[in-house]
């Protein structure tokens, strides 16, 4: 790391000598010319790190940001890579989205594979990452790379890489990219041909747009009233596509969010899950109240994500949006319905509500790390999901998460739900009934210290909680270990004991950093028996209480 104030400058020069965009050049220039060795110290500090995410991080210039010249290093890394495991004459298809740059990185990439001597094809326009995803397997590449930030803030980019299986990269490949990448001396040294690789046209596009089709029932009931965001990002035309093809009638889309905007002008942070996102959509369907919306559904802007929202009267808003698990656990039992065969999967932070739903089916079940990159290599895979409204409903076809094709199931089954007079809620209460109510929280502590996130960790770990919201801890597993069935991660579990007497059958904790953001993530969840229906007020109430309990409890053992 350069403190020394003349080598800040020094490397902050060498590294403006051969940035090819002039934005960024003339950032760094003001920089330089300033002699503001604070800024520079933070945007020389090191390397933005490529790791099972790829890369995410602030645009501007240097190697600490997201920019051209990191984006070219990483392409020839990755160029690098695929050379050494023989697939150096392949295809590299590569997709991208309407953020600030993501149009210039996705053909830099494409240059620099010509001038590695792969072949490179870039989609059409900017298309959600879903279509990347099928492109990949559809056109029997090697590798596939999606220029996306998805749900960060407007000042972010990002870099998403796939194999040719058409899932994302996971250990050893990161480290092995990452290392090929640290060996890219000069961006000199990295040719850019001019011209050399495909811009494909919409038949990718229609071949996806029909492979939608298959997560479909024939036949099944279509009049489903919807009110639709795509939260200023690609997901619209997509997904009106697919909705007509579907038969569905055409959704309302939120005027006001409807178009792509690198600025994301009405929300806070363009995540369906951040408080306030939802506000337009919701006003929307309060217009709309007359013509009886039946559910809101969100994309975020890559559209790699579906957020739901059912009816609330009373409510202030008169909509709630359903939590990541509760449309996971109507998927799964939707595609039990369906007579699904296959591996049905989550991960370690989301709600084990599945896991009964899968036994219950005869179905075998999996847990793996967090992200789609885990999930999407369970063996037999038929359906996947994430609490963080990720879900995979169409493994052969698109093995990511896709907010195209699980807004079209949630919706199908919205439909049959109508036909029989019920709702997506009358459901959710069915599975209580079933199984437990299964109620999930979350306490997310944003940062602008990653310390404060490591001293936290490093809390739990000098002294782990005992007792949670006066439930004994009865096993604390440190997920640096690892355990037989998951690689180490840096993650904390806590089981908590049941309490016969309060009612409360058990519960569980998940505590880890997020992989994309600067956020320390804790996820929580209370199983409540229930009796009857009328008992299911009763624990919700129970279920509330306790989660809050435990939300407290956690945050002065972590000191956050």
């Amino acid at each position: 790391m350069a403190t020394d104030p003349a080598e800040l400058i020094n490397r902050a020069q060498a590294w403006l000598a051969e940035d090819p965009d002039p934005e960024t050049r003339d950032e760094l220039s003001k920089l330089i010319e300033a002699e503001d060795t604070d800024e520079l110290a933070a945007r020389f500090a090191g390397t933005l790190q490529f790791g099972t995410a790829g890369l995410r991080g602030e645009l501007g210039a240097g190697p600490m940001r997201m920019n051209r010249s990191v984006v070219i290093r990483a392409a020839a890394g990755l160029a690098a890579y695929l050379k050494a495991q023989g697939d150096g004459s392949g295809l590299v298809v590569i997709g991208y989205d309407a953020r600030h740059k993501s149009a210039d990185f996705a053909r830099d990439t494409a240059a620099v594979m010509v001038g590695a001597g792969l072949r490179a094809a870039v989609l059409p326009r900017p298309l959600p990452t879903p279509v990347l995803a099928f492109a990949i397997r559809h056109l029997g590449a090697v590798a596939g790379v999606e220029v996306t930030a998805s749900h960060n803030p407007p000042r972010d980019n990002g870099y998403k890489v796939y194999l040719g299986d058409g899932s994302q990269i996971v250990p050893p490949a990161d480290g092995e990219i990452a290392t090929e990448i640290a060996a890219v001396r000069s961006l000199a040294d990295v040719p850019r041909p001019e011209a050399g690789w495909e811009t494909l046209d919409e038949t990718v596009l229609d071949a996806y747009l029909a492979r939608t089709d298959a997560v479909l029932t024939p036949g099944s009931p279509r009049d489903t009233e919807v009110v639709y965001t795509p939260m200023h990002g690609v997901g619209r035309d997509t997904l009106v596509a697919a909705f007509a093809r579907a038969g569905f009638p055409a959704p309302t889309v939120v005027a006001e969010q409807a178009e792509p905007d690198p600025d994301f002008p009405t929300v806070a942070f363009p995540n369906p899950e951040e408080p306030g996102a939802m506000d337009l959509a919701f006003a929307t369907a309060r217009d709309r109240s007359a013509s009886g919306v039946d559910i809101v559904i969100a994309n975020d802007p890559d559209a790699d994500r579906c957020a739901v929202a059912v009816p609330a009267p009373g409510t202030p808003d008169g909509w709630r949006m359903l939590r990541g698990d509760e449309v996971g656990a109507l998927l799964a039992a939707h595609l039990v319905n369906k007579q699904a065969s296959g591996t049905f999967a989550t991960t370690i932070v989301s709600s084990q509500l599945m896991s009964r739903i899968a036994a219950a089916a005869s179905l075998p079940y999996e847990e793996t790390l967090t992200g789609f990159k885990w999930l999407a290599r369970v063996d037999g895979l038929r359906y996947a999901f994430e609490e963080a409204l990720g879900y995979c409903v169409d493994p052969e076809g698109v093995r990511d998460k896709d907010g195209i094709t699980a807004a079209l199931l949630i919706t199908e089954l919205a439909a049959e739900l109508k036909q029989s007079g019920r709702t997506l809620t009358d459901l959710l209460d069915d599975l209580a009934l079933e199984f437990g109510l299964h109620a999930t929280d979350q306490l997310s502590v944003r940062v602008e210290d990653l310390s404060v996130i490591a001293d936290a960790m490093g809390r739990l770990r000098a002294q782990p909680p005992t007792a949670l919201a006066g439930l004994t801890v009865t096993r604390a597993d440190d997920l640096t270990q690892g355990t037989e069935t998951l690689p180490p991660t840096d993650g904390l579990r806590y089981y908590l004991s049941g309490s016969p007497e309060a009612g409360i059958e058990g519960a569980r904790v998940v505590v880890r950093p997020s992989g994309t953001e600067p956020k320390l993530k804790c996820y929580l969840e209370v199983v409540v028996p229930v009796a009857s229906a009328e008992t299911l007020p009763e624990a919700r109430t129970k279920a509330a209480t306790t989660l809050a309990s435990v939300k407290a409890d956690l945050s002065e053992a972590a000191g956050i």
